[in-house]
């Protein structure tokens, strides 16, 4: 109960530290670890003032915290209950019991076999669900093994998949997926659908994967105009990543493109500096203007605007630790997004928003508008000196995000301005030109005001391989707080 006897004095708990030191042997206690919990969430939760377990007098005297914390047999279900309205407000925050895996998680190493899918349902009456695949990483098992962008799968290891049972198959390391055809019986209702059985069974075993977030890169030349295309899968946030994407828009710069398509459309976020990278090499002609306003719990916003108010602002840049960025001054983007685009890639289009024209192409965001951090077990909640009994961290949201504007909580997502869902029965080539949702910026580029096809096909996305993933990406930062903010609970 050190944290009870002390006021704790935040230094600078966002440090990344690179270095780890092996677990010893000593044992640490599920109270111990509850108070790790309820200490770092009274601290820095976003919405600690609308959580009463959370508020600074919730206890009088240790006996009674202490008994608190006895009640939660494990740290998980205290993190839980601290959680301010986890399905209308607070869909983000988390808790691993493995810090090592997350933080590899945020360099874009993760265990995967290289088959990125969406499952579905033929209706809301019906428990069957197949999978969609929507890309392949370059390098892995299924690359490997032939697996393309659309096919489609039914049933892993020899059994069906359904509403009960799909989580527990496919979260395995390894497994096979039996390949159908989608058949629509030409008809518009989906309860005639069905999938035809190709008896093509493809085995597939997860390893650990270092995922390069740009995904294609090419200048595309359509008449006569040579337009950037990105497709950009993560803000991985290493400085190694950070650098090959100032290269890509060297090269953009070095071919005179005219238009830029930045394809988010299954990139769910990471890092809110490689966000504000990005954002800079796309314009260049804002640097130092404000890119987005940071709104954090009553306590830590008083402070830092006591302290530096200047921390709550990030601004577009001009270099990458002292690196000229490649920017393209452009007045007009395209971004392409689906349900899937969250996070930092929906600040990227709400912050570029009042600056330039942003023309988003797909279908509605995910809506995460708010930024989070990890916090681990040490006196001041950094990585240095985290308690070497456990491997507990918490990645609870602390800020919202706010354009210049003042534009936030866009809970129900960015809307797009040219709505096209992908359609499972045409998802065409990533990168080619008449792939729809980029066949659609393209057309609206060039004036020719294509539309999509009359028959979308739409379908409600059940799951993604992305929540197969033992961590998420989500909107993090790192941060240097208030040297003089303290959390004082001082019971006689």
């Amino acid at each position: 109960m050190n944290r009870i006897k002390i006021s704790i004095l935040i230094l600078c708990a966002f440090l990344a530290v690179s270095c780890f030191e092996d677990l010893d042997d000593h044992g640490t206690t599920t109270n111990e670890i509850n108070d790790f919990v309820w200490s770092g969430m009274n601290l820095f939760y976003l919405y600690k003032d609308d959580v009463p377990d959370l508020a600074n007098n919730r206890f009088t005297n240790t006996g009674d915290y202490r008994n608190y914390l006895d009640g939660f047999s494990n740290p998980e279900d205290l993190f839980e209950s601290l959680i301010y309205n986890r399905q209308t407000v607070d869909r983000f925050s988390w808790i691993v019991d493995d810090y090592i895996a997350l933080e590899e998680s945020f360099k874009g190493i993760s265990m995967t076999n290289g088959m990125e899918f969406q499952l579905y349902r033929f209706s809301s009456t019906d428990s069957g669900v197949f999978g969609v695949i929507t890309h392949i990483l370059p390098d892995t098992n299924a690359s490997s093994q032939g697996l393309t962008r659309g096919d489609v799968f039914y049933a892993v290891d020899g059994t069906a998949l359904n509403i009960s049972n799909y989580s527990q198959l496919l979260s395995q390391n390894s497994y096979s997926i039996e390949l159908g055809l989608y058949d629509d019986n030409d008809t518009d209702e989906r309860d005639d659908d069905s999938i035809t059985p190709l008896g093509q069974n493809i085995a597939l075993t997860k390893f650990e994967y270092s995922e390069n977030p740009i995904y294609i890169h090419e200048v595309l030349s359509v008449d006569n105009r040579k337009i950037g295309y990105l497709m950009y899968n993560g803000f991985t946030g290493t400085e190694a990543y950070n650098n090959q994407l100032n290269n890509v828009f060297a090269d953009f710069k070095a071919e005179t493109v005219n238009d830029l398509v930045l394809d988010l459309r299954y990139n769910s976020g990471g890092s809110v500096n490689t966000a504000i990278l990005l954002s800079s090499m796309i314009t260049g002609q804002f640097k130092g203007d404000i890119f987005c306003t940071e709104q954090w719990n009553s306590e830590f916003q008083a402070a830092f605007e006591e302290d530096n108010p200047e921390q709550l602002i990030n601004r577009f840049v001009d270099n990458n630790n002292g690196a000229a960025l490649h920017s393209l001054n452009l007045s007009k983007v395209y971004i392409l997004t689906t349900e899937r685009s969250a996070s930092a890639s929906e600040l990227v289009i709400n912050a570029l928003i009042p600056y330039i024209q942003v023309v988003q192409i797909g279908t509605t965001t995910a809506g995460k508008y708010q930024a989070s951090t990890t916090i681990y077990d040490s006196p001041d909640f950094g990585r240095q000196g985290a308690n070497p009994g456990h491997t507990y961290a918490m990645q609870p949201l602390i800020y919202k995000s706010l354009n210049v504007d003042g534009v936030t909580d866009y809970f129900n997502g960015l809307p797009p301005s040219i709505e096209i869902a992908e359609n499972i029965l045409n998802l065409g080539i990533l990168g080619d030109v008449n792939e729809p949702l980029l066949a659609a910026a393209i057309s609206d580029i060039n004036g020719t005001a294509k539309q999509a096809s009359s028959k979308s096909y739409p379908m409600e996305i059940l799951k993604s391989s992305n929540d197969f993933k033992t961590m998420q990406p989500g909107m993090h930062v790192d941060k240097i707080l208030p040297s003089h903010l303290k959390n004082q609970l001082n019971f006689e």
